[in-house]
């Protein structure tokens, strides 16, 4: 296990942490983007999407070498494949999405408000499954990472376009991502907000932590320490774990409400998954 090492919040930060129920979204988003934007004030907006690559040189320059050779090129040929390959009913998963599935990353995670659930990308594509006869895939890794990866391939460039509808149960599932976005929680008693927010750009050991502002963009991502694609939830349980917290479920309620929340925090920004992380 990581020790955290050098982390701790000052009264100035604290006291920029939204309180649920007291903002709108809308001015949620404004002060998230601006934070980050007076943290980081040599970052072009649009940068932000590429993680810490967008704020530490030394590691850009690392990751253009990669990017020369992506590790996750063969998972989106393998994603394409899958995804034009008919079900046992002769329909593919194109007949699932609006446009054909194709360049839509952007739109997801969205309220529906017919079930009165967030439906993430990860989750409407096995929805489609389960419609046309065929088993759920899992989770975390392996063909729903890859089919994942190349919808996002398909939709690299358009905006991160999410829609909070005037549902208040729309309004509860943004409120719950939020409130998990800044409550602390495990033994070490941290927030996804201690490190991404009021920490971003500092390091723990040799690792320099990223900023929340386009984390959900690169999603799917081939991360090194994996050694394979994984999809965000894969991704949130092991921040929990490194917190010495219990994670939740891969498309648990709760990690569908912190997707939504970080999604629409992350609005305008570019799509550019999949990406390649550490």
């Amino acid at each position: 296990m990581k020790r955290f090492i050098g982390i701790a919040l000052t009264a100035a930060s604290i006291t920029i942490l939204p309180t649920a129920g007291t903002a709108s979204p809308e001015s949620d988003l404004k002060a998230f983007r601006a934070y980050f934007m007076k943290r980081f004030p040599n970052v072009p907006f649009d940068e932000f999407a590429n993680g810490v690559y967008a704020i530490d040189k030394v590691s850009r320059e690392q990751w253009k070498e990669i990017e020369e050779f992506p590790p996750y090129e063969i998972d989106i040929e393998k994603g394409k494949k899958l995804f034009n390959t008919p079900f046992k009913n002769g329909k593919t998963y194109a007949s699932c999405f609006p446009n054909g599935g194709i360049g839509i990353r952007q739109n997801y995670p969205y309220f529906d408000t017919t079930t009165g659930k967030v439906v993430t990308l990860e989750s409407a594509i096995n929805a489609c499954r389960v419609r046309n006869g065929e088993k759920p895939l899992k989770w975390k890794k392996g063909k729903i990472a890859q089919i994942s990866a190349y919808m996002a391939y398909t939709s690299r460039g358009k905006r991160m376009n999410i829609k909070i509808p005037d549902d208040p149960r729309a309004l509860a599932a943004y409120e719950r991502g939020k409130f998990h976005f800044y409550a602390k929680r495990g033994q070490l008693n941290m927030a996804c907000a201690d490190c991404h927010m009021y920490n971003a750009g500092n390091r723990i050991r040799a690792d320099i932590l990223s900023p929340a502002l386009g984390h959900v963009t690169h999603f799917p991502t081939y991360r090194s320490k994996w050694g394979s694609l994984g999809t965000l939830h894969r991704r949130y349980a092991g921040c929990n774990k490194q917190v010495r917290a219990k994670p939740y479920k891969a498309q648990s309620d709760e990690y569908r409400a912190l997707e939504y929340f970080e999604s629409y925090m992350s609005n305008g920004l570019p799509v550019n998954g999949p990406g390649a992380r550490k």
